[in-house]
């Protein structure tokens, strides 16, 4: 065997951390789920405001903005022309009508997150969380909820873009949703004005995930 042959065998190796262990990223792809209300957009807030970097998938939908939010931030908000192109040009990886309106996950906001080591962090409704998990074998799935019922409709009022009906109707779906929570690996209890402490028990799953021996990287059909 040549230098030059050994050579270009031994880069195909994976590099060996302790004790054989393969000193490569491991990202994760946390779902993060759970009735509306409960604070999943503020909980990646806080983890952010924790330093940690991973990639916030952006979802698709059809409904119009509301007005505190930005385009490709919030939403990436489309026509129902356009989402109707997405679904034929098989750029979604999922998608579903949820209270009336369309909202898809593109595959490009996790394949390129992935390829560059980035850990994927997606928040779904709890109607497409077990469906996501099925697609995405080796993802995360994390339950989020409130310590109380009256603490999620005080979170709905505070929101302030929901009637009162819109609100009971939510914290109907919340109530069955809470029937798939075995589902879930994971339930973490976002605690009113204890976001800080919700950001670290997500940080911790995704530790406790990526030095697991069983790791599963996540790769898109």
């Amino acid at each position: 065997m040549t230098e030059a042959t050994l050579t270009a065998k031994q880069s195909t190796v994976p590099k060996q951390g302790h004790f054989g262990v393969p000193n490569e990223p491991r990202p994760v792809v946390l779902i993060l789920s759970g009735p509306s209300g409960v604070g999943k957009d503020s909980a990646l807030d806080a983890l952010e405001e924790l330093g940690i970097n991973y990639h916030r998938v952006v979802t698709a939908t059809t409904r119009g903005p509301r007005p505190s939010e930005a385009e490709g931030v919030d939403y990436h908000f489309v026509s129902l022309t356009r989402f109707a192109e997405m679904m034929e040009n098989d750029e979604l990886l999922e998608y579903a009508l949820v209270y009336g309106d369309y909202k898809g996950v593109p595959k490009s906001e996790i394949v390129e997150p992935l390829r560059a080591g980035q850990d994927v962090i997606m928040r779904v409704d709890v109607q497409g969380a077990e469906t996501m998990s099925r697609k995405l074998p080796g993802s995360i799935l994390v339950f989020l909820t409130t310590a109380t019922e009256e603490e999620m409709v005080t979170r709905l009022r505070d929101r302030k873009t929901d009637s009162n009906e819109q609100i009971a109707i939510r914290v109907a779906y919340a109530r069955k949703e809470l029937a798939v929570l075995p589902k879930f690996k994971y339930a973490v209890v976002n605690r009113h004005d204890r976001l800080q402490d919700t950001a670290r028990e997500l940080w911790a799953i995704i530790r406790a995930e990526r030095a697991r021996t069983d790791y599963q990287r996540v790769d898109i059909p």
